[in-house]
């Protein structure tokens, strides 16, 4: 149980605190409620450029790290399809050098043409390293367009092609921050050993000035429509061995029936008594390593089976597996003793990860965006909830080859049966 107090300020500015008394340090994270889906097709990449941008000065702060790192603290950010979120940790005492640093960069980030085209230097470069040069890199940016036609989770977090930033303008993307990077489209979360009314009291200090910017609106995206069939796809490449990939998706994170489908890739590979495991790992070994997750994505997401295969194994043969695999879950309930183990895991993992003041001040932020703060605490309940008889249901309407992507990596000296590739 994370317990936290509201105060919303005037510019629309929501601020959420937890008073933890037992740790010497104070987290603030700061959550916009912008990702790559806000991008636009032919400008795709900006909300992660702005990951490295927000770092480049600010009207009173022209080295953010240098002023954090002598107070004690360290820094973060990540991007997602949906939202953006800046982080620090620092010393309790110091609370206000992190504030200070966050409210400046929300009113008046300096974006010179010296700090965009360095940016831009980094931004493209990591593009070239991880998407089209480390193994398996431009994964998501297949399965992606695989599995989405319309809607804009159509393109990675980094972005469809390196040129969309490498084309942008000074006044695209200054215009981008002006409209998302404002306090009515924000949340500050600050937890640590200080009292919600001391933290409100700091927070109106320093982000209260800041004005509000245009309404962001409401975030509504064109909706997927159906898919008919199986979308295959074979791609050969510089990769060490084959791999298959594959993406079937998924309900939004706020549908109920979300949590029976998370549970399910647990079911499927957390841990080596998993089934894709120990089925295909250990008793017929037709993989180096399998793994399965979700996206949790704010709109219909995908449930991702990752694959490596062993020496000599065809990716037809380790496809025709994990789909038997698949019907097994779809055709009858899982044990109640192998729902036990996977919930307890869940538990364990969620209490753990609240031992953090970081994690909480990510979660109390991410939470409000997603809908409440207050389905933090309620989201434990949903899982135990869920019974085998939900899982079950959920399977059969996921793991179906209609809604299903298939992609399948060959190394470019293979030798191995080739599947049909699909126009992208």
């Amino acid at each position: 149980m994370v317990s936290f107090e509201r105060n919303v300020l005037p510019n629309g500015l929501r601020v959420l605190v937890h008073e933890d008394p037992y740790t010497p340090l104070a987290a603030v994270n700061v959550a916009y409620y912008v990702g790559s889906r806000d991008e636009q097709p032919d400008r795709t990449g900006f909300a992660h450029l702005f990951e490295h941008l927000m770092f480049s000065g600010s009207r009173n702060a022209p080295n953010f790290d240098n002023l954090l790192q002598s107070a004690g603290g360290e820094n973060n950010a990540y991007t997602t399809n949906d939202y953006t979120t800046f982080y620090e940790i620092l010393p309790a005492q110091n609370l206000e050098t992190a504030l200070f640093l966050e409210s400046d960069r929300m009113l008046d980030l300096r974006i010179t043409r010296r700090a965009f085209e360095t940016q831009r230097r980094v931004v493209i470069e990591e593009f070239k390293e991880t998407c089209l040069s480390e193994p398996y890199g431009d994964m998501l940016h297949h399965l992606s367009n695989m599995l989405y036609r319309v809607h804009p989770y159509r393109w990675p977090v980094i972005g469809l092609s390196p040129e969309h930033v490498a084309n942008a303008t000074l006044e695209e993307v200054r215009a981008f921050y002006e409209r998302w990077y404002v306090p009515n489209n924000a949340v500050l979360s600050i937890c640590g050993p200080i009292r919600p009314s001391e933290a409100f009291t700091l927070a109106e200090k320093w982000f209260s000035a800041i004005p509000p910017g245009p309404e962001p609106g409401a975030h509504v995206m064109p909706e997927e429509p159906p898919q008919l069939a199986l979308v295959e796809r074979t791609v050969e490449a510089d990769v060490p061995v084959p791999a298959v990939f594959m993406a079937f998706r998924t309900p939004p994170r706020l549908h109920p029936d979300f949590y029976a489908t998370d549970l399910l890739s647990d079911v499927l590979a957390l841990g080596q008594s998993s089934r894709l495991y120990r089925a295909l790992v250990k008793e017929q070994p037709l993989l180096s390593s399998v793994d399965a997750s979700v996206t949790a994505s704010f709109d219909p997401g995908m449930l991702l089976i990752e694959a490596k295969l062993n020496e000599g194994i065809a990716p037809s043969r380790v496809v025709e597996a994990i789909w038997a695999i698949l019907g097994e879950l779809a055709k009858a309930p899982i044990g109640e003793r192998e729902l036990a183990k996977i919930r307890h895991r869940f538990e364990s993992t969620v209490i753990y990860s609240e031992t953090s003041v970081l994690n909480k001040a990510q979660y109390l932020g991410f939470y409000e965006l997603l809908d409440r703060a207050e389905l933090l605490n309620q989201e434990v309940d949903a899982y135990r909830e869920v019974s085998a008889q939900d899982m079950q249901r959920v399977a059969q309407a996921l793991f179906r080859p209609e809604n299903a992507a298939v992609l399948i990596y060959q190394p470019r000296t293979a030798v191995y049966s080739q599947s049909k590739v699909l126009p992208s």
